[in-house]
This record gives structure tokens, C-alpha cells and sequence, in this order.
């Protein structure tokens, strides 16, 4: 098993920086890729961002592109998410998420384990 847990949400203003962390703990050997999604209220959780085991190779969504970036720190098992430009679009409970699956992917399905996410709020 593998657990996840969120840090860093909070409340920010529109175009300003946040950032938020995800530590990994239990057989963290398992994991290939980690990610990003969140959820806004009545909408469904959609894909926000993924990296690979090593950190070279990672990929976002459409909407945040060149807005945020993804990095992992595997020593400390911890994945970041740096937000930066944020609109209030961006307002969304985001969940980390971990997949043993050697193919990085977007579906939501496919990752095996989630934390349980924190969220972020951007006011204009």
C-alpha cells in the first residue's frame, strides 16, 4: 500500500503563486508516475498534470500549461505542483495521485492510490 497526503492549499489572489506538496510514504518502489487532477465543485475530477518515475519527463493539461509545473523529489518521496498566474478557474480541490503502471497516463482510473486533496481557492 501506498499513502498520500496533500500540503500547501490555501487561499490566493487571482495572478499570484501557490504552491502544493504531496508525501508519499509505504512501498513507494511501487510507483512509476504521479500526478495532479482536481475537482471543482459539480464538475468531475479531471487531469491536471503528470510526471514520470525519474522527473524527466512530465505533461499538463491544455489549461495549465506554462502556468504550472510538476516536479518530484524521490529521495524525500514528495511531488510538487508550483501554480503560478492562478485564475479563479483554477479554484478546485486538488487530489495527488500515484500509478504502478509503466505508461503514463491522464485517466484517473489508472492511478492506484490518492490522497485526500486540499484545496485551493482563488479570489479575484
Amino acid at each position: 500500500q501506498v499513502r498520500l497526503v496533500e500540503s500547501g492549499g490555501g487561499l490566493v489572489q487571482t495572478g499570484g503563486s501557490l504552491s502544493v506538496s504531496c508525501a508519499a510514504s509505504g512501498r513507494t518502489f511501487t510507483i512509476y508516475h504521479m500526478a495532479w487532477f482536481r475537482q471543482a465543485p459539480g464538475k468531475e475530477r479531471e487531469f491536471v498534470a503528470a510526471i514520470s518515475r525519474g522527473g524527466g519527463n512530465t505533461h499538463y493539461a491544455n489549461s495549465v500549461k506554462d502556468r504550472f509545473s510538476i516536479s518530484r523529489d524521490n529521495a524525500n518521496g514528495t511531488v510538487y505542483l508550483q501554480m503560478s498566474s492562478l485564475k479563479a478557474e483554477d479554484t478546485a480541490v486538488y487530489y495527488c495521485a500515484a500509478s504502478t503502471l509503466a505508461t503514463m497516463t491522464v485517466y484517473r482510473e489508472r492511478y492506484q492510490y490518492w490522497g485526500q486533496g486540499t484545496q485551493v481557492t482563488v479570489s479575484s
